[in-house]
Parts: structure tokens; C-alpha cells; sequence
């Protein structure tokens, strides 16, 4: 059986479970078969076979790789999925799975489907990234910034990877600088893993680091700042459904704004979001961060 069957199998257990939790054996069962037939007319020798045998493998196989358990409830007479509101990993797998069955559903709709012709880079490096962070072993690359015409050698120490608005990166510490610095997948190439072991540095949290950051560029030891941001209604109902950042709170909401508050790092990232927002925000506070985005909307102004 292809790895293909395997992984429609994991997603198409997990899909019914998040519809409908504590679902019987014979309800997946039935469930499984039925969706398999339809995913079998749109794939080429895909097989979706499903028994309690197999049932129980494919619950510790979807514990070991997503990091969820599926459990039974006797009270309930089903099975049910224990910790998916602390998983990203499971949103991301559903996520996953209907995008590839709704790409293989649309095999013949292409003058209705548009998708972005963008294709991702550096990825091919992840799986081997993840290696090295989890096994702690140096490794090499080469790194090139997009001011800088050659490519220069680094040696770090790989702590995570981080993703950034469909870019990913790697947090490393520099050994030349001993310091940890983010480094696009995009610009890295030729990576080389050693078999020299390190320690992480103890004092170093990824999570915190960013806490009260928004994107990849670091705080650099500035104190986060309560920030007061006001939408129009329009652009606000936007920014309930997509929250900027997860220390977002709504102040006030009613037909004349959105406004919101946020406890962040002020960086480059953050203002380039604002801006990007035209004159659909208003800074209300920090005052030196209105003058920041007044004078580069200004400066955008005078290029005209």
C-alpha cells in the first residue's frame, strides 16, 4: 500500500472525528470506505482500506507524527480526539488534506480555479533542518542576503524553524557572532550537516523571544509597548477574523471603529503591517509610533 493510502486514511479519520467526536468503529468504518471510494476515482491506484487492526495502528501512527491522541470514551461509546485545541499540527493537517482533496476534485476545473503561480523555496531543506535541531548537530550553508552580491559560509548551531507569512526560517546561533539570528530557507543553499554535537543555549526560549514580537525581526532587547490601533468598520470586521498578532484585544467595536489594543515589540515588521494598511488605520498610541508611520506615509506622498 502507497504512503499516499496511508496519509488519506490518517486524514480522513481525523476529518470525521472533528465533525463528528465520538464516533463508533462501524461509524468510521462506514465513513471511511464511503469517502475512500470517492478519493479512489480521483487518484490513480490510491487504496483506502480501513479495519480495527489497522484502526489502531493508524492511532499511535497519528500520535507519534501530529502530536494528538485519539481515545474512547466509554461514557460516550465513540472515539474522540483528546488535545486538539493545543495542536497547531492538527489544524494544519485538516487544513492539508482538504486543500488536496479539493485540488484533486478541481483536476478538471481549471478555467474556474486560479491559484497562485508562486512556487515555495528552500523548503526541499526542511526535513534535514529538523534533523539537526532535533538530533543538535552543527551544521553548514551557504547564506545570501538580497543586499549582498556573494554568498558567504556559516557555521550555527540550529535551534527551530519559524514561518513568517509563507516564508520559513531558521533560528540559529551564529558561531562567528555567537548570537541567534534568523536566516531565510529562500537564501540558503548547499547544506551540510555535521556530526559534531552542541548545546543549546539555556538561556535562550524561541517561544519568548517572540512573545511580543510580529514577524521574524527580534525585539533586540527593547520592552514591548501597549499599542492602540483604530480601524474603520470595514477593514475592522478583517482584523477580528484574522487577528495581527495573539495579544490583540478589542477595546471598542461599534459603527464608527474598531479599536484594538496590543502589547508588542515596536520592529520594522510590524510598522511595514501598518502601512500595508493604508488609511484604513489610525495609530492612537505610542505617539512616537504615529510619527513614525506619518512620516513614511509622508515620504511615500512626496515620491509623487
Amino acid at each position: 500500500m502507497s504512503k499516499l493510502s496511508f496519509l488519506s486514511r490518517y486524514f480522513l479519520i481525523v476529518k470525521r472525528l472533528k465533525a463528528k467526536p465520538y464516533s463508533s468503529l462501524e461509524e468510521l468504518q462506514a465513513y471511511i470506505e464511503r469517502q475512500g471510494e470517492l478519493l479512489q476515482t480521483r487518484v490513480e491506484n490510491l487504496e483506502v482500506t480501513f479495519s480495527q487492526r489497522t484502526f489502531q495502528r493508524d492511532v499511535k501512527d497519528i500520535k507519534e507524527l501530529f502530536g494528538f491522541s485519539i481515545e474512547f470514551s466509554r461514557k460516550e461509546k465513540g472515539y474522540f480526539i483528546t488535545n486538539e485545541s493545543e495542536s497547531l499540527n492538527f489544524q494544519r493537517m485538516v487544513e492539508a488534506f482538504e486543500m488536496f482533496n479539493s485540488l484533486n476534485i478541481a483536476q478538471d476545473l481549471k478555467p474556474y480555479l486560479h491559484l497562485e503561480t508562486r512556487l515555495p523555496q528552500g523548503t526541499e531543506n526542511l526535513y534535514g533542518l529538523l534533523h539537526a535541531i532535533k538530533n543538535k548537530l552543527q551544521i553548514r550553508f551557504d547564506y545570501q542576503k538580497f543586499w549582498e552580491d556573494d554568498k558567504k559560509k556559516r557555521n550555527v548551531e540550529p535551534y527551530a524553524l519559524k514561518e513568517f507569512k509563507n516564508r520559513w526560517y531558521l533560528m540559529a546561533k551564529n558561531q562567528s557572532e555567537e548570537i541567534v539570528k534568523s536566516f531565510a530557507l529562500d537564501r540558503l543553499t548547499n547544506l551540510e550537516i555535521t556530526n559534531v554535537k552542541f548545546e543549546t543555549t539555556k538561556d535562550y526560549d524561541i517561544e519568548e523571544a517572540y512573545r511580543y514580537c510580529f514577524g521574524i525581526v527580534s525585539h533586540n532587547g527593547e520592552n514591548p509597548q501597549e499599542i492602540v490601533l483604530s480601524f474603520d468598520p470595514f477593514q475592522g470586521k478583517y482584523i477580528k477574523s484574522l487577528p495581527l498578532h495573539p495579544t490583540q484585544e478589542v477595546v471598542n467595536d461599534d459603527e464608527e471603529e474598531l479599536l484594538i489594543s496590543l502589547k508588542l515589540c515596536i520592529t520594522h515588521d510590524f510598522i511595514m503591517e501598518l502601512l500595508s494598511h493604508g488609511d484604513n488605520v489610525m495609530v492612537i498610541k505610542p505617539s512616537s509610533l504615529a510619527l513614525q508611520i506619518k512620516a513614511a506615509h509622508r515620504k511615500a506622498f512626496e515620491q509623487y
